[in-house]
């Protein structure tokens, strides 16, 4: 039994293939955009690989590049087919061909599918990872002389100023660690010894935070040292007032950003997914119409196209007894070339 079975004359055949020829190209744009969209999420992951421990996957990123590359030359493949079918005789040499161009197609539509599925899971992974990326390179702040670490000092600053952000989880998390180096302490001063000997770890431990977490939008000047000394300061409640220096945590602001971009990468490709499949079920109705014209000599004639030639039960059994027979050939293949060693030997 044929499924959604459509009758064609000339003009309709003409119209389908023309409309199809544009939309394949629109495809190919398409790709164009997903291979850019993979190219710029790779830089952009580059850019903050100290904030991600340089542990960063690269794996969407890579994969947005490869689709965007597959889907450019598939649609102008497609687009071909569909601008010689407009002549009988071009289309004959595409013929044998159709068939298994349109498998290819329905493997690469799951590519896109499953493509756009990953884009939306990737918020998961990075959460991890920035959160001990930002951990450590917090740690590293105060190592302005350290090789390889020099530059995590400006790294940071500059995002925080950025995405208007303070430490990892908050701004708290700078009272953690030392940030600022022992280059910069004066150790004879009574106030720093206190402060080293009062930590069991040795550390210039401070209710502060670095200058880059100072919000310029604050009517008042930055506070970012005894943040909790209330006493410390004029008319000031750190319990009660807002404070001058950004109170989001650079974990959140980053997947935020992060989120942000793969759920519109995620969403494009989705968007591309639903016209991929157009085309190839647009595809498949041109191929048949053009297959059952009765008398390939009068061109006017009418036609049928069809989407299955079979029922989707029929068509799924067909092809599981074809993939039984090809795995079964694959064995005796195998069991006769054994038998053929045994004799050689023998």
């Amino acid at each position: 039994m044929v499924l959604m079975k459509v009758k064609f004359d000339l003009k309709k055949r003409v119209k389908l293939a023309q409309g199809l020829w544009l939309m394949y190209w629109l495809a190919v744009m398409a790709g164009v955009l997903i291979f850019s969209m993979g190219i710029f999420f790779k830089i952009e992951l580059r850019k903050r690989s100290e904030m991600m421990d340089n542990n960063e996957s690269h794996f969407v990123p890579n994969l947005l590049i490869l689709v965007g590359l597959l889907a450019c030359g598939v649609n102008a493949f497609g687009g071909k087919v569909c601008h010689d079918s407009l002549d009988i005789t071009k289309f004959g040499k595409w013929k044998p061909m159709i068939k298994h161009f349109l498998c290819g197609c329905i493997a690469f539509n799951l590519l896109l599918f499953v493509t756009a599925l990953l884009c939306f899971c990737l918020r998961l992974s990075l959460q991890f990872t920035l959160a001990e990326g930002l951990k450590n390179g917090m740690k590293f702040y105060k190592d302005t002389d350290t090789p390889g670490r020099c530059f995590m000092k400006k790294t940071l600053d500059m995002m925080q100023i950025e995405f208007r952000c303070c430490g990892n989880k908050n701004y708290r998390d700078w009272f953690e660690i030392q940030w600022i180096s022992n280059r910069y302490l004066d150790f004879s001063s009574s106030h720093v010894k206190d402060r080293v000997l009062s930590n069991v770890e040795g550390k210039y431990l401070m209710d502060g935070v670095p200058f880059s977490c100072c919000n310029p939008s604050s009517p008042r000047p930055c506070i970012q040292f005894q943040l909790n000394n209330n006493s410390a300061h004029y008319d000031y409640d750190h319990h009660t007032e807002e404070l001058n220096i950004f109170t989001r945590g650079c974990r959140e602001a980053l997947l935020s950003y992060y989120g942000g971009m793969m759920n519109s990468i995620g969403a494009l490709v989705l968007l591309i997914t639903v016209l991929q499949v157009a085309v190839s079920v647009g595809l498949k109705y041109l191929s048949t119409a053009l297959e059952t014209i009765s008398n390939p000599e009068d061109p006017e004639c009418e036609s049928e196209g069809w989407l299955l030639e079979k029922s989707v039960k029929e068509t799924i059994s067909s092809y599981t007894e074809k993939i039984k027979l090809l795995r079964k050939g694959k064995v005796e293949d195998g069991q006769g070339g054994e038998a053929q060693a045994v004799a050689t030997v023998s």
